[in-house]
């Protein structure tokens, strides 16, 4: 259990978002790190919108309102508020789903720019203990800590989201890199990383924490968009971001055998 703690106005002590989401969503982990309640007024200090962002996060793809209040055992009514509130902070935004036909669903994902807490995110928690599965894994330096990488990358992607052009994106964004697609053309995709979650870790061993990230990419690909090839990988500064990844194939449709 985490130990971390804030103090309301009256200075008495109470559980982080991050201490909330772990407590209440049982298996449910979060990927981002969520100790946001220092502020009272931050949109994350309210339990139920801790929550939602948690899940959305750990779901990586869209999730339908109802979907949401039955995973949180909550009413859907209730839910439609606060997954507004987390909207009209830049936290999540509507997506689309794809249906033969009718209305389109009520979907939300987590948005590509958001910054919990008003700060970029970061994701140390879970770097931690992949970096020390990597590096205990097998000898072979930077190349066994890719292939950990891509094992974690495959677990990581969700199992029902290959269908979803944006899949890689909304996992990417899951994991809180911040992307966007910068280039498009013919089967060539440059998505551009706006953040970098692990970037204080980067400054201590670059070589291995972008190893990890590669594969981990790799391994999201493998998953959620098979057919792609990832031809580039490009680190950059970590306090200006900017990492790119560049994919061939990637928006084909798999071809099914």
């Amino acid at each position: 259990m985490l130990l971390n703690r804030s103090h309301n106005m009256t200075g008495k002590k109470l559980p982080t978002p991050s201490l909330i989401c772990k407590a209440r969503l049982g298996k449910i982990g979060t990927v981002l790190d969520l100790s946001v309640a220092a502020d009272p007024n931050d949109v994350l200090s309210q339990p139920t919108r801790a929550r939602l962002f948690a899940l959305l996060t750990e779901l990586k793809r869209p999730a339908r309102t109802g979907e949401l209040a039955e995973r949180l055992e909550l009413h859907p009514n209730g839910i439609r508020l606060h997954l507004e509130r987390l909207a009209e902070a830049g936290l999540i935004e509507r997506a689309r789903v794809r249906q033969a036909r009718g209305r389109p669903p009520d979907a939300w994902r987590v948005a590509s720019g958001a910054s919990p807490g008003g700060r970029a995110p970061r994701a140390y928690h879970d770097l931690g203990r992949w970096l020390a599965r990597a590096l205990g894994a097998r000898p072979g330096g930077l190349r066994s800590i890719e292939g950990t990488g891509r094992e974690i990358g495959r677990e990581l992607a969700p199992k029902d989201a290959s269908s979803d052009p944006d899949a890689l994106q909304i996992s990417l964004t899951a994991l809180g890199f911040q992307p966007t697609v910068t280039q498009r053309a013919r089967d060539r995709t440059t998505i551009c990383l706006g953040n970098c979650p692990y970037r204080d870790a980067v400054y201590e061993n670059q070589p291995a924490v972008c190893a990890l990230h590669k594969g981990i990419t790799r391994g999201l690909l493998d998953v959620l968009a098979p057919q792609a090839k990832l031809t580039g990988f490009v680190p950059h500064d970590p306090d200006q971001a900017g990492c790119l990844i560049k994919l061939s194939g990637y928006g084909e449709t798999a071809v099914v055998k």
